[in-house]
């Protein structure tokens, strides 16, 4: 069973991610960088790419959070992917995976597959990845799930469980689990879908709300919240993908606790 997250319990969360700014480091798909940079400036995080093996350690460390996304999967960034993973975990700095197109083809399943024992804070991706790496059949059509969230929330719950992650199973709502309690944000619009790097930056957002965070289960439900909200007003105010991208970002910037906290669900 799982009840909506309520927007007063984001406008909290929102308020400690701009109080804190926290520096993410992002290992992140090649494709998406600048949307995900843009979007966790306008929400009030500061991102930075650092992908060099020689640098991603001390980086990681000393980073509030980290993302590891998928999506350009190559040795090299595998390589600098597992050094940041092992030097977040010696910090201390919780990590978020995208297992982006995982089920579909088997070098970034077993990557990501092997980064499920490495203690990650989160977990973020669509329905067949989450079914993929939960043991189920996929279904993915690469980087586009052929599974509604609905689908594949017990696999969530069930990852939760075996990881240790709080898992969020993104879609046309959003379903986020610690394996015990599951909230729903039923919030977006489908033209987010029509603009590459949304899900990306939605992982951003997620490692960025873990940074500090008390009650991780409501950090990432609130980056969740967040951005399904900020993507269902900037689908409103545009004429379609071109313009929804700076609708998107001027809503991630304009919105406000006290604004969530007014509103009605």
């Amino acid at each position: 069973m799982f009840a909506t997250f309520r927007q007063e319990t984001a406008a909290g969360e929102l308020a400690r991610l701009r109080a804190a700014g926290p520096l993410v480091h992002l290992l992140t798909n090649e494709v998406v960088q600048e949307i995900t940079a843009n979007v966790l400036l306008a929400v009030g995080a500061s991102p930075a790419m650092i992908v060099a093996e020689e640098e991603v350690e001390a980086f990681a460390a000393l980073s509030g959070a980290l993302l590891v996304n998928v999506g350009t999967l190559y040795p090299a960034r595998l390589a600098a992917m597992r050094r940041a993973v092992a030097a977040a975990n010696r910090a201390g700095v919780p990590w978020t995976l995208d297992p982006v197109a995982a089920g579909v083809l088997d070098y970034r399943t077993q990557a990501c597959r092997e980064f499920l024992h490495c203690g990650p804070a989160a977990i973020r991706g669509n329905a067949s990845e989450i079914l993929a790496l939960a043991g189920n059949a996929g279904g993915g059509r690469g980087v586009d799930s052929t599974a509604g969230s609905t689908a594949a929330v017990e696999a969530a719950e069930r990852l939760a469980r075996a990881t240790g992650a709080v898992v969020a199973v993104t879609g046309e709502t959003d379903f986020i689990t610690d394996g015990r309690t599951t909230w729903a944000t039923p919030w977006g619009d489908p033209l987010m879908t029509r603009v590459v790097g949304t899900g990306c930056a939605l992982s951003a957002l997620v490692a960025a709300f873990t940074a500090g965070a008390p009650d991780r289960l409501g950090a990432v439900a609130a980056a969740c919240a967040v951005a399904g909200l900020c993507g269902a007003r900037a689908a409103a105010a545009c004429r379609g993908p071109g313009s929804f991208k700076a609708a998107f970002l001027d809503a991630l910037y304009a919105l406000s606790p006290e604004e969530l906290r007014g509103e009605s669900v």
